[in-house]
């Protein structure tokens, strides 16, 4: 399996990440989160770009994350599997998209993920990383997360915002081109479409 190429796994998370194809293919079919073409590029486009995240921040144990616009589940579903010990709050505020992203947690049994509808700006609660996959510009997003983040440090790098872009971001990172660390996913992963894609870590 893909995920296996580049993680250690144990035997439940390889379980774990194995169902994800039925599942997924399972609900899109009902409510569209991920498009009929790019349904079988599952594990290669949702599974293990979310994991980019991983390569660059290790969570240690306890970690908290929201992941902001998640949608039918990415990146925090994978990040959950990988991270049993961490806690995770998915957010999104279409409803049908959180539904998906629910029933798969429950399906897959994460004990470590709670699913919300709403916005952003309505969560009130702090988090040592807020995650996300190209929801919004990146100055939109740090205006509406950085009350979010807490002060109190557990990991190897201060707590912020880590997002999964493709493209040109050059406009999107001027503001922070002090504080921001960009990094290709072509860094961990191998294959053509990962060579426009970059993970930007940004200390809040």
């Amino acid at each position: 399996m893909l995920i296996a190429d580049y993680f250690k796994l144990t035997n439940r998370q390889a379980e774990q990440f194995a169902q994800l194809d039925a599942l997924y293919k399972d609900w899109n079919s009902k409510i569209n989160v991920i498009s009929r073409k790019d349904i079988n590029n599952l594990y290669e486009h949702h599974v293990l770009h979310s994991l980019a995240i991983a390569k660059l921040l290790p969570f240690q144990p306890s970690t908290t994350i929201m992941d902001v616009g998640t949608g039918g589940g990415f990146p925090g579903i994978p990040l959950a599997i990988l991270f049993p010990e961490c806690q995770f709050l998915l957010i999104d505020s279409i409803g049908k998209k959180i539904k998906v992203a629910y029933e798969v947690a429950q399906a897959l049994g994460l004990t470590n993920v709670v699913c919300k509808q709403e916005r952003a700006e309505e969560e009130k609660q702090k988090f040592d990383f807020v995650v996300s996959r190209a929801v919004m510009p990146l100055p939109d997003l740090v205006k509406l997360v950085r009350k979010n983040i807490s002060n109190k440090h557990r990991n190897a790098v201060p707590n912020g915002l880590v997002v999964l872009k493709g493209g040109d971001l050059a406009t999107e990172l001027a503001p922070y081109q002090k504080t921001a660390e960009v990094t290709p996913c072509s860094q961990w992963f191998k294959g053509e479409w990962f060579e426009t894609k970059q993970v930007i870590y940004l200390p809040l």
